[in-house]
């Protein structure tokens, strides 16, 4: 099993758009093999702390509910891109540290955009509000609604 690491914004931009601001800030190149949905882009760059290669997906995000039921409430519901972030050569501590990296630069360079670092799709990470800055949420914070007393304050929507 592999693991997953997904930024997710709450943004207006298209995926397309996401997708150029990524490659501009990390200096990154389209996959070879383009993806056969209309609306996803595949992207791949070097790592930056290790040797290897980062893949991209950039895509919208399937996972949000647009009218959750209060007990199936998610953190990632208003987010509308999905950014699934992955490393070559399979090693959970890698992708995860470079992960973090991608989200840190991101932040840093679309400070108006909500976002969120997800692991697997269960556990937030950390998660970046305008006029707020970072959050890193302790190991086993979960992005469903019984956590939601933790996360609320960080997530947009």
């Amino acid at each position: 099993m592999s693991d997953d690491d997904t930024i997710f914004l709450a943004t207006d931009l298209r995926v397309d758009q996401i997708g150029a601001r990524l490659t501009e800030l990390l200096e990154l190149e389209p996959i070879p093999e383009p993806s056969e949905a209309a609306d996803e882009v595949g992207l791949r760059g070097r790592a930056a702390t290790a040797d290897g290669w980062l893949g991209f997906r950039v895509h919208r995000n399937w996972h949000a509910e647009v009218d959750p039921a209060p007990d199936e409430v998610q953190a990632i519901d208003a987010y509308s891109i999905q950014v699934d972030v992955w490393y070559g050569a399979k090693d959970e501590e890698i992708q995860r540290r470079e992960a973090r990296k991608v989200f840190d630069r991101l932040v840093a360079a679309l400070p108006d955009i909500p976002a969120l670092l997800t692991h697997n799709l269960t556990s937030l990470d950390a998660a970046y509000l305008p006029g707020s800055g970072a959050y890193a949420f302790e190991s086993g914070t979960t992005m469903d609604a019984p956590d939601e007393h933790i996360w609320r304050p960080w997530v947009s929507g």
